[in-house]
C-alpha cells in the first residue's frame, strides 16, 4: 500500500505539503514518477514545475541521496531500505476544473498533478490522508474513512479529485438505482429543486441511451467562482466543473452553461473514461498519448452533450439551435479548416491544442467533431429509413470495446458506422474527417433532410461582414484578432495583433464599431494602426464584387412540412 499525507503548513502560500510512505521495499532502487499530463486535456502539463524541495528518508529517518533522471522522474537507492518516506511541496494556485488550488478556504486537488507513483506498484491500494480542520467537509468519489481517501489502485487515485472546504453544499438524486451527488463549493445559492429536476432528466436520458452504467455512483463537483468562467473535466466516477459568476448560476446563460457542461461531462463517463482509443489504453502519464480520434472522444461527446438536453426536454428547440449555431459559427470562422483535417488536428492538440496558435493552421476537435457527429447521425438515419443512428455506433463501441477494456482503432470507427447503416460511408470519412474541408454542402443536405434551413446572416459588425476582420476591445483601442484570407483587410495589410487607434482620424475609445459603421458608406476608410509599436495607415475598401465575410449561421425549423419530414425530425431528436 502507498500512503500520501496532505497538509498546508502555510495556507496563504498556496503550497500543499505532501508526504509519501512506501513500505515493503525489496528493490535496490526506486523510481518515483510524476505524471506529465492529465487525461481530459491532450497536452503536456509538466506538473513537476510546481514541485519544491524534494527530500527522501529511510526507515531510520536518515536522509537519502537521490538523483533526477529527467524532468519528472526521481531515482533513489533503496538497497538497505525497508521503508521510504518522500516529502515535497506542491504549488497549488490555479483554480480551474483540472488543476489544484489551496488557500485558507479550501484544499482542492487533482491527484494526477501532485502524486508521484512507483511504476511497479501502480496496482496496489493507494490512500490519501488529508490534514484539515474537523469542520472541513471532504467530497470525492473515493471511498472515505474520516479524513482518509482510499483508492483501489493508482489509476483510481489520479482519476478522483477532491475538495476539502467548509463552504460545500451538497444534494443527491437517484436514477435507475444509481446515486448522483451535487456538490457546490464557493459563494452561491443553488436552486436544488430546479437543478435536480433538470439533472435527473438528462441523466435518465443518458442511462437510456447507453442501456447500462459502468459505475454505482457519480459526483458532480462544482467550483463556483465570482467571475465569468466555464470549464469542466471528466473522470470515471465524477466531474469537476468550474463556473461562474456564483450569483447567476440559477438562471439565464450561466445556468444553461451549467446544464451544457454537466451533460457533456457525464457523457464522458462512457465515451473516453470507459470507451477509449487504443492509443490511450492504458494511459501513459510520462509522455504524449497521440491519437487521431479526437473527433470521436470529444466531438461525439460535444454533440450528444448538447443534443441529449434537447431529447430530454431540458432544452427547447431554440436553446438547442443556439448551441449548434455556436458550433457552426466556430467552424465557418476558422480558416484552419482548409489547412488541417480534424484527425490531424487531433494529433496536433499535443502541440498547441489549447492556444490560439498560428492563424489558419488547424481546426478544433470539439466543434468540428460535433458537426461530424451530427452529419454521421443524419446519414445513418437516412440510410436506414430512420431506424438507426449514431447512437447505434456508440453502443457497439461500448459493447465491443468499452466493456471489454479494448481500445478501438480509427478503422474500427469507420467499420462500425458502415455496419450500422449497412452502407459504405468511407467516402464521407475520406472527404470530411481525413481531409481539410468546408462542411457547408453536407451540412445543408443534412439539415434539409430534417426540415431545417441554415441561413447565412451577415455579421452585425461592419468590420467583419464588409471588410473581413475581427477585433476585441482592449481599453481605448480595438485589437485585431482574426483576418479573413483574401478579404479587403487582408489585402490592405491588416493582421492579427494590430491595434486600431483611430478611424478616419477619430480616436477610438471603446467605440470602434460605432465609428466604423458611421464611415462605412464612404469610398474608403482610413485606420490608424499601431503595428509592433510603429504607426501605420491602413486604407480599407469594400470588395468590388460585393463579397462579404464572417456570416452568422442561423437555423430555422421550417413550417408546413410533410408528415414524413416531421417524423424524420422526431426520429433524429429521439434517437
Amino acid at each position: 500500500m502507498i500512503k500520501y499525507f496532505f497538509q498546508q503548513k502555510n495556507p496563504a502560500s498556496h503550497y500543499i505539503d505532501i508526504e509519501i510512505h512506501i513500505d515493503q521495499i525489496s528493490s535496490e532502487t526506486i523510481q518515483l514518477q510524476l505524471p506529465a499530463w492529465r487525461p481530459g486535456r491532450y497536452e503536456l502539463g509538466n506538473f513537476a514545475k510546481n514541485i519544491k524541495h524534494v527530500e527522501m528518508f529511510d526507515q531510520n529517518n536518515q536522509n537519502l541521496v537521490f538523483r533526477k533522471l529527467n524532468k519528472d522522474c526521481w531515482e533513489v537507492p533503496t538497497k538497505n531500505c525497508s521503508f521510504l518516506k518522500v516529502t515535497y511541496s506542491y504549488y497549488a494556485a490555479e483554480l480551474n476544473a483540472g488543476a489544484c488550488f489551496a488557500d485558507g478556504s479550501q484544499m482542492y486537488v487533482n491527484p494526477v498533478h501532485c502524486c508521484m507513483y512507483v511504476s511497479s506498484r501502480r496496482d496496489e491500494e493507494h490512500q490519501i490522508q488529508i490534514d484539515v480542520p474537523e469542520n472541513y467537509k471532504i467530497v470525492s468519489s473515493l471511498k472515505q474513512e474520516g479524513h482518509t481517501l482510499i483508492a483501489a489502485d493508482y489509476e483510481e487515485l489520479v482519476d478522483s479529485p477532491f475538495i476539502a472546504s467548509t463552504g460545500i453544499q451538497s444534494e443527491m438524486y437517484t436514477e435507475n438505482g444509481i446515486n448522483f451527488y451535487l456538490h457546490f463549493n464557493g459563494e452561491c445559492r443553488p436552486d436544488f429543486v430546479k437543478i435536480k429536476k433538470d439533472f435527473a432528466a438528462f441523466t435518465n436520458k443518458q442511462l437510456m441511451f447507453w442501456q447500462d452504467c459502468p459505475v454505482d455512483e457519480y459526483h458532480f463537483i462544482f467550483q463556483i467562482v465570482p467571475y465569468k468562467f466555464y470549464h469542466g473535466v471528466e473522470h470515471k466516477k465524477s466531474t469537476v466543473i468550474t463556473i461562474g459568476p456564483g450569483y447567476a448560476i440559477n438562471g439565464g446563460d450561466v445556468y444553461e452553461d451549467v446544464l451544457g457542461v454537466s451533460c457533456h461531462e457525464l457523457f464522458h463517463l462512457w465515451n473516453i473514461k470507459t470507451i477509449r482509443p487504443i492509443e490511450m489504453l492504458p494511459y501513459d502519464y510520462t509522455k504524449e498519448n497521440y491519437s487521431r480520434s479526437g473527433y470521436v472522444y470529444e466531438g461525439f461527446t460535444t454533440y450528444y452533450g448538447d443534443k441529449i438536453l434537447l431529447s430530454s426536454d431540458v432544452f427547447n428547440e431554440q436553446q438547442y439551435f443556439v448551441t449548434l449555431q455556436e458550433r457552426l459559427l466556430k467552424h465557418f470562422h476558422n480558416f484552419g479548416r482548409f489547412s488541417l483535417s480534424v484527425t490531424d488536428s487531433s494529433w496536433e492538440t499535443w502541440l498547441d491544442g489549447y492556444l490560439p496558435g498560428a492563424p489558419y493552421r488547424k481546426t478544433n476537435i470539439y466543434d468540428e467533431g460535433c458537426l461530424i457527429a451530427f452529419m454521421l447521425d443524419v446519414l445513418i438515419l437516412k440510410a436506414t429509413g430512420n431506424t438507426k443512428s449514431l447512437r447505434d455506433v456508440c453502443l457497439l463501441l461500448y459493447e465491443r470495446f468499452g466493456k471489454r477494456q479494448i481500445g478501438y482503432t480509427e478503422q474500427d470507427v469507420i467499420d462500425l458506422v458502415n455496419e450500422s447503416c449497412n452502407q459504405d460511408l468511407t467516402g464521407f470519412f475520406n472527404d470530411y474527417v481525413y481531409t481539410a474541408a468546408d462542411f457547408e454542402k453536407p451540412l445543408i443536405s443534412c439539415f434539409d433532410y430534417l426540415g431545417i434551413t441554415m441561413l447565412k446572416q451577415n455579421s452585425p459588425f461592419v468590420c467583419e461582414h464588409l471588410f473581413g476582420f475581427k477585433v476585441v476591445d482592449n481599453g481605448n483601442f480595438s485589437k485585431v484578432n482574426l483576418v479573413a484570407p483574401q478579404s479587403p483587410a487582408w489585402k490592405a495589410g491588416l493582421f492579427s495583433g494590430d491595434e486600431i487607434m483611430a478611424v478616419n482620424g477619430m480616436a477610438i475609445k471603446n467605440n470602434f464599431h460605432h465609428w466604423l459603421n458611421y464611415f462605412s458608406g464612404e469610398a474608403e476608410v482610413k485606420l490608424t494602426v499601431n503595428n509592433n509599436e510603429q504607426i501605420k495607415i491602413i486604407i480599407l475598401k469594400a470588395d468590388e464584387n460585393g463579397n462579404t465575410y464572417f456570416f452568422n449561421p442561423i437555423l430555422i425549423h421550417r413550417e408546413q412540412l410533410s408528415e414524413e419530414v416531421n417524423e424524420t425530425y422526431r426520429a433524429w431528436k429521439n434517437l
